[in-house]
């Protein structure tokens, strides 16, 4: 079957590999320093730079915003702000790198066209202390179209899937991949690769099932493949336990930051009781990250767990008391009437702006937010390194802040193999950088990889046999299905295959009832993770009868072998870690409290030459006091 395929071969100085925020902001950055260096740069992405990545639908809110040269807050003021909601595990080093540049993204949004709410004085408009109100509908798609320019199209490859990484030695030489529109194979060489290909979804049983399966919190297409890449290329792997867990409107998953921030609305349960407030007490078994605000995302999540799980269900999200509040303070009649109708229009707005299918569900079931409270859920697990999760990899910090520690090995955002870097959901245990903070890590690794090709300037070997052999095993899904297809009347029910979906769902089972999912009440425990690994172990073996009728099906088969690896790599270190330190993200009965002997990193490194884990401890270097 790979005889089919044309053999496209690419050779470039710098590879950027996706077209999601992260990526863009590496190439907007890497084209500039390339053409004072001679550097020609190349960016692959698996769908189209429009509409790529976790902003693909667009936002309502850009979530990280500093502003320090506003004098609203301090570069201190914000990494204390994530290492308070990471219960004390995060990069400092990292985080500030971030938070020091990001401002500089959102004003070239700005610059770009992006709409941004401004109050009569002219000044942003909060939603939050460290958030701006946009009206996102396109905001990637501007984002995007200033990356496209200052790469050039030509230098630009889409709907192109990347699955493994090119080795020379202990150092990165490319990647290959196949087209997903045509029997082409592609190889990329490269001198430095920047790895932006996004978290993963889907690796749990999602709460929308049948009808729903879609829909997600976060993406539904972006399959792990930047944990799978860097785990395949032997680089160590941080927080690959600190899996995410939204709380949103339920069902359609829309946003409820504007409804906490702008709206100052409460969340109650099914009898009226706030949670936050009743179950304060329970704060305190988490000091000191419960003593202190802001209280953590998780124990926020994990206070509205407990009343789900006495049966004080469902939670609501008060829509109808906070626009009413707010519009009360209106003296005047008329102008309470116009204060009601602009808020109920900024409240459909929050949805249509990135979850549109949120306002299809309000519309649907006659809900007025105004008048009707809504559901609010704690979602599926996700992993992602840009939001309030933290797994990704390992990578090195900038040398004016982490020089002379074990956080910097020469060049910023490399990871431990030589001339990979991470950006966004790649980069583990630097949270809270959303879009902009994706954007801004991005520039940053982009200069950086520049730097590192005109240090490192001659182009790595790749030798053909391992390309071929690569070949072989992408394309081997299509060959399967040709075998065997026949041999059943019903091509989807074969003894011979499994086909993606029902892969998907396998996983997915596994991980939800032993790995801490919706339906275990996101509580595990060793011998649930023992015998979770034991399967996920048995779903290995059978990935080898994966089956491809055509290029999406074998997209497919390869973005679950993706989630499978994030799978494997989260559990083993969830049972690294034997302490419960982000309850509302996951819960260890048998460990069921926070340990000061694990504040710390817990790694992991992927030996694919022996086909063995090994794991390992960090220590947590304080900057800031």
């Amino acid at each position: 079957m790979g005889t089919d395929f044309e053999n496209v071969e690419v050779t470039t100085d710098l590879l950027i590999l996706g077209g999601g925020m992260s990526a863009c902001g590496a190439a907007v950055e890497a084209a500039y320093w390339a053409k004072k260096n001679n550097v020609k740069v190349t960016l692959v992405d698996k769908a189209a730079m429009d509409r790529s990545g976790a902003v693909a639908m667009g936002l309502s809110a850009i979530n990280q915003y500093v502003g320090i040269k506003d004098g609203d807050n301090t570069l201190e003021d914000y990494v204390r702000y994530v290492r308070q909601d990471l219960m004390g595990v995060t990069r400092e080093d990292l985080v500030a790198s971030i938070a020091r540049h990001v401002d500089s993204s959102v004003h070239l949004f700005e610059k770009w066209g992006l709409p941004i709410w401004t109050d009569d004085k002219g000044g942003y408009v909060h939603e939050g202390r460290w958030q701006l109100m946009i009206n996102g509908e396109s905001y990637k798609v501007l984002v995007a179209e200033a990356a496209k320019n200052a790469l050039g199209i030509d230098n630009i490859y889409e709907r192109i899937f990347i699955t493994d990484p090119l080795l020379d030695g202990d150092k990165i030489a490319g990647a290959v991949g196949f087209s997903v529109r045509e029997n082409k194979f592609y190889t990329f060489k490269a001198k430095a690769v920047i790895v932006c290909m996004g978290g993963a979804v889907h690796v749990f049983r999602p709460r929308s099932t049948g009808e729903g399966l879609g829909r997600a919190w976060y993406p539904p297409w972006n399959s792990g493949s930047s944990t799978y890449f860097t785990l395949m290329a032997g680089a160590e792997q941080t927080c690959q336990e600190v899996r995410f867990i939204p709380v949103r409107f339920k069902d359609a998953y829309g946003p409820v930051g504007a409804w906490f921030l702008l709206f100052k609305s409460r969340a109650t349960n099914a009898m009226g009781g706030e949670y936050m407030v009743e179950r304060r007490d329970e704060l305190e078994k988490w000091a000191p990250y419960g003593k202190t605000k802001p209280i953590p995302a998780n124990l926020r999540n994990w206070l509205g767990m407990l009343d789900v799980m006495e049966g004080k269900g469902p939670i609501y999200m008060r829509t109808d008391e906070a626009i009413q509040k707010i519009a009360a303070a209106e003296t005047d009649e008329k102008a309470r009437k116009k204060k009601l109708k602009h808020l109920e229009n900024e409240a459909w707005e929050d949805f249509l702006d990135m979850t549109i299918s949120q306002a299809l569900l309000w519309a649907s079931t006659n809900t007025a937010p105004e008048e009707k409270s809504s559901e609010i859920a704690a979602a599926e697990p996700y992993f992602i390194g840009s939001h309030s999760g933290a797994s990704g990899a390992w990578v090195s910090g900038p040398e004016d802040l982490a020089g002379g520690t074990p956080y910097f090995w020469g060049y910023t955002n490399m990871s431990t193999v030589k001339g990979m870097f991470c950006a966004g959901d790649a980069s583990g245990a630097s949270s809270h950088k959303f879009s902009s903070g994706s954007h801004a890590e991005g520039r940053i690794a982009a200069k950086a990889a520049v730097k590192y090709i005109v240090d490192n300037n001659a182009q790595p070997n790749v030798e053909p046999a391992k390309v071929d052999e690569l070949k072989e095993k992408i394309l081997r899904p299509l060959q399967v299905y040709e075998d065997n297809y026949k041999k059943t009347t019903d091509p989807d029910i074969n003894p011979n295959y499994i086909r993606p979906k029902m892969f998907m769902f396998r996983l997915q089972k596994i991980m939800d009832e032993y790995a801490a999912g919706v339906s275990a009440q996101f509580s595990t425990n060793r011998s649930l993770l023992d015998r979770g690994t034991e399967l996920l172990t048995f779903l290995r073996e059978d990935s080898d009868k994966l089956a491809a009728e055509d290029l999406h099906e074998l997209m497919r088969c390869h973005e679950n072998i993706q989630r499978m690896w994030q799978a494997d790599v989260h559990v083993r270190t969830i049972i690294f870690r034997e302490e419960t330190r982000w309850p509302g993200y996951y819960f260890r009965a048998d460990f069921p409290t926070i340990k000061d002997d694990w504040k710390c990193f817990a790694n992991a490194t992927y030996h694919a030459d022996k086909d063995e884990w090994e794991m390992n401890k960090r220590d947590i270097l304080s900057f800031i006091d």
